[in-house]
């Protein structure tokens, strides 16, 4: 029987992982894995311990791709990449990418829909759709522009060409870039520092940035998040917990 890959959650606290696996085809997302993603995402956000996602590659590698060989499948503006892309991009709590080796193609698009994208030295990153004769859906195209801006996106796009995880870096496609054998601790302290911060704080930029990203920031919800902010009394225990030197014990929740 053909290996047809998977992509599984794991929740763990306050920690929910989404693991790409497609070992066969260095974690190439066949459709039937693209259409899975958003039922996962939905049942990650409505665990309400959650408060960071990560998502990962099985093994030594985060995703080559779209499985070309369900490529008819995939392509068009509204397709399962697209829908996938879009329903992470729109996960409500921060989401980072955790790449070791390649991470191309929809493997590519999917990290940049995340929040975040720490990298180990070894991973490997390209945007191949020209490549194959592929145009490159719009919502994705806008969102790799405004990470790397224009003249990185069109080199990516143009090229199709692999770029290392420093050049990554340089360009605002990796957010760090840590040794490889140091990459599953560095993102573990990660997830505890923001799991540890104000869920309302980090709720309130998350919303604001991607709507100002969007063009369409909004007076009302910057007014909605002041008036939650003198609501909950996150501020006070904040205040409390660092004139006591003690770690604040936030306690709003979504």
């Amino acid at each position: 029987m053909k290996d047809e890959g998977t992509i599984d959650l794991t929740l763990t606290g306050h920690l929910a992982t989404i693991t790409i696996s497609n070992p066969p085809r260095r974690n190439a997302l066949t459709p039937a894995m693209w259409r899975r993603l958003p039922d996962l995402l939905d049942a990650a956000a409505a665990d309400p311990e959650v408060r960071v996602l990560v998502l990962t590659g099985a093994g030594n590698t985060f995703s080559a791709g779209a499985d070309l060989t369900g490529v008819q499948d995939l392509v068009g503006a509204d397709g399962p990449p697209t829908r996938a892309e879009e329903r992470l991009a729109a996960f409500p709590k921060p989401t980072i990418a955790r790449v070791r080796g390649y991470c191309v193609g929809g493997g590519c698009q999917l990290a940049v829909a995340c929040d975040l994208r720490i990298a180990a030295l070894d991973a490997r990153f390209a945007v191949p759709p020209s490549r194959l004769g592929i145009v490159y859906p719009g919502p994705a195209t806008r969102r790799l522009l405004g990470l790397v801006g224009p003249a990185a996106a069109k080199w990516l796009l143009f090229t199709a060409d692999q770029i290392d995880a420093t050049r990554a870096a340089a360009i605002g496609l990796a957010d760090e870039v840590v040794p490889a054998d140091e990459l599953d601790a560095h993102v573990a302290r990660l997830v505890d520092t923001i799991a540890q911060r104000s869920q309302l704080s980090i709720a309130a930029a998350k919303e604001t940035i991607d709507l100002a990203v969007a063009g369409r920031p909004s007076p009302e919800r910057e007014a909605f998040w002041q008036a939650e902010m003198l609501r909950a009394g996150d501020v006070a225990e904040g205040a409390t917990a660092f004139l006591e030197r003690r770690p604040a014990d936030f306690r709003w929740r979504p």
